[in-house]
């Protein structure tokens, strides 16, 4: 299960035939994998559900004088029928910095559903509750600027320092650039690297300036909905700030982590998904990924074990169930045919001998007496005695 979490069906086969001489199937081994995810997907959700009605506090230790970043997106991938549909991924890590005095986050670990942006929320809960995220002392949330993810922020923390990905708004101020010299302008030849360098360093406010003045002298629809944008997002430009602070303004992590956990496995040449085993693929990637396999693979064959002893006390059941029926029901029967009393049972024989006739029993007939009779030996005559 574990090789099959990282390469396709066959590769895994292949590769347990060539190390280990054990035969299986593709087949087996895409049924015994996404069994195991999908239990594996069951104990997550049923965590998730404990969570939210008990609210336990994070546990002692974790996270508790840490400096953490969380970074959301998500990453397309081909379902049967030639659907695409988006993986959203939540990646969370310890910020600190090195010997040089770099920012960086380390210790980084994943959550990956297929699902949308509400239920992604609550699912992700999981994962900010193991990390101690409510329990950091400090947390920045490095993203682009899609609504879903300031609602993913207000939920697991409303009080995160709000980061736009330089890399994002650097790519909307290049668009600006492009729409500047499609419609006839001139700019300098570094003049993208310098408006970058005074964004990263001075702040955003006279970049914006300079960009409102290029829209007004080059008005296009592109260029007004590509600054439109970036003066939305303002108050998450602040990059001198954010890295005298000691945060990152990158999102790499979790654009990392849409190519190791999600494309490295589900965006294969050729490989067309069904939908419901995506993210039984998804927590087995995670728990790979988040070097907590044994965990995820001890709490699912529990659980499968769990489910299997359930079936058969189910089964047992239903026949011991059918088993008592059956009794109970010929134990009436006989009773009544064996000990008829009372008009009710007289008026019910009767209308059940009327509506299916039957040959009614001789005076005397009892039960007890064998269901076929011998013959005698030599036919008798009435009325004739035999002579010896």
């Amino acid at each position: 299960m574990r090789l099959s979490s990282w390469m396709s069906y066959e590769s895994a086969r292949e590769l347990l035939a060539d190390l280990l001489g054990v035969q299986v199937s593709k087949a087996t081994a895409c049924r015994v994998t996404l069994a195991t995810g999908k239990a594996a997907l069951v104990v997550s959700e049923q965590e998730e559900e404990r969570l939210k009605q008990e609210a336990p506090p994070a546990p002692e230790g974790v996270g508790e004088t840490d400096k953490q970043a969380m970074s959301g997106d998500g990453a397309f991938v081909h379902l049967v029928g030639g659907e695409w549909a988006e993986v959203k991924t939540l990646s969370i890590g310890e910020v600190s910095r090195t010997k040089r005095g770099e920012v960086c986050t380390q210790h980084l670990s994943y959550f990956s559903r297929l699902c949308d942006a509400t239920r992604f929320e609550e699912a992700a809960l999981v994962e900010t509750h193991r990390r101690g995220l409510e329990r950091a002392s400090e947390v920045c949330a490095v993203q682009d600027g899609a609504e879903w993810l300031q609602g993913l922020t207000d939920y697991h923390r409303a009080d995160a320092v709000r980061i736009l990905d330089f890399a994002h708004a650097a790519e909307y101020i290049n668009d600006i650039g492009q729409a500047v010299q499609a419609a006839g302008g001139r700019l300098p030849a570094r003049w993208f690297q310098g408006v970058l360098h005074r964004l990263k360093h001075q702040g955003p406010a006279r970049v914006l300036q300079h960009l409102r003045w290029l829209a007004a002298r080059y008005p296009s629809s592109l260029m007004q909905e590509k600054l439109t944008y970036l003066q939305k997002r303002e108050a998450h430009m602040q990059y001198p700030i954010y890295q005298a602070a000691g945060w990152p303004i990158g999102s790499g992590s979790v654009e990392s982590a849409n190519k190791l956990v999600v494309e490295a496995r589900l965006k294969g040449a050729g490989m067309r998904w069904g939908r419901q085993n995506v993210n039984p693929m998804l927590v087995l990637r995670n728990g790979v990924c988040n070097r907590r396999w044994q965990e995820t693979w001890t709490t699912a064959r529990a659980h499968r074990h769990a489910l299997r002893t359930q079936r058969r006390q189910a089964k047992s059941q239903q026949r011991l169930d059918s088993a008592s029926w059956f009794l109970v029901f010929w134990g009436v029967r006989v009773y009544r045919l064996s000990h008829p009393s009372g008009a009710a049972a007289t008026a019910t024989t009767t209308q059940a001998l009327a509506a299916h006739p039957t040959p009614r029993p001789r005076s005397g007939y009892s039960w007890r007496k064998p269901f076929l009779r011998r013959l005698p030996s030599t036919p008798m005559t009435p009325g004739v005695a035999s002579a010896k």
